[in-house]
């Protein structure tokens, strides 16, 4: 396979299914099927947005793809090799070339340490053989790689405000020189305004580095914004996936168009659609419909639905959609 075409994540066929157990003897009783068979994947030098409510699956996706979770079956590749087939020496190098940047930007720095310790623990983790002096000098190096000055390396994160906390955070997921980050909400936590700027950071260090990113979000206007493509998921499952212009303008899945409904639209020639209001609350992942996953909320749903499992097909070039309703969307 040319590694230059070839996408830099595969996903197929993920599952994670986690144990719930009960009884006398806690024995497992049911499993929580939290992700169930998603295939996708992130091509070099993009943006992949994933989207979805809370419970989707949308974290235990990104968290397996970078190993911090683990997942029950199914096959990871990166730059075309198996995850499952590395070894311990692969691992370590794996592990310098993909990050994470957490939702809360306060809960995911140490408050014992200040920003200069922050930044570099990666490093020392890691074993990049360099001195305390040339650690200091690249933490400056990637302080100013996200906007803050080189001050900022004696102050805790008690010191800084949300939007500073969440610039280091984006640091420390630089240093190792990683070429593909999971971005785990990394702005629901800030204010509006700030939210704007670390998306416009996100934006830039993709460009600038040649970064890929899983950025997992439930704003679909913020995905519209900054990814490449979208990936819309629900209840483990992938219910859209496309162009980003593509989804947002033109979604294929009755769900997408569900979220894509509740997004303010302001300026000229942008009217307010229907709002649709899904009914009753996602079902419990432990005992998922039968059929389509989605079909107990779907306005649009027949008796077909409960019977037939949709699988992902394309309704245009690379816009793929998991519905058998084609007639209405």
């Amino acid at each position: 396979m040319n590694t230059m075409h070839a996408p830099l994540i595969e996903v197929r066929d993920l599952r994670a299914w986690y144990p719930v157990r009960g009884g006398v003897a806690n024995r497992v009783i049911s499993e929580v099927k939290a992700v169930n068979g998603v295939s996708f994947d992130v091509k070099h030098n993009e943006i992949l947005g994933l989207a979805g409510e809370s419970g989707s699956g949308k974290s235990t996706i990104g968290r397996s793809i970078i190993r911090l979770n683990p997942h029950t079956s199914g096959q990871i590749r990166f730059k075309g090799a198996d995850l499952a087939d590395f070894n311990s020496r692969e691992i370590h190098d794996f592990r310098r070339k993909v990050q994470l940047i957490f939702q809360d930007p306060y809960a995911s720095l140490d408050p014992r340490m200040n920003v200069e310790e922050i930044v570099t623990e990666p490093l020392i983790v890691l074993g990049f053989p360099l001195s305390k002096r040339q650690r200091r000098q690249k933490a400056a190096e990637l302080l100013d790689m996200v906007s803050l000055s080189e001050a900022y390396l004696e102050r805790r994160p008690s010191e800084m405000s949300g939007g500073q906390c969440q610039r280091v955070g984006i640091a420390r997921a630089l240093a190792a020189g990683p070429e593909f980050i999971v971005a785990d909400e990394p702005v629901s936590a800030l204010d509006v305004s700030i939210q704007a700027q670390i998306t416009n950071l996100l934006g830039d260090l993709k460009e600038r580095l040649g970064l890929s990113l899983l950025f997992i979000s439930h704003d679909l206007a913020l995905m519209q914004y900054l990814s490449d493509r979208v990936a819309v998921a629900y209840l483990g499952k992938i219910m859209e996936i496309g162009p980003s212009d593509q989804i947002c303008s033109s979604p294929k899945h009755p769900y997408t168009e569900a979220l894509l409904s509740a997004v303010p639209k302001f300026g000229e020639g942008h009217r307010a659609g229907k709002r649709i209001v899904l009914s009753g609350d996602a079902p419990n992942p432990i005992s998922p419909p039968s059929g389509c996953v989605f079909r107990t909320r779907c306005p649009y749903a027949i008796g077909e639905c409960a019977e037939i499992v949709p699988q992902l097909s394309e309704r245009s070039p690379g816009h793929l959609s998991a519905c058998i309703r084609t007639d209405v969307l």
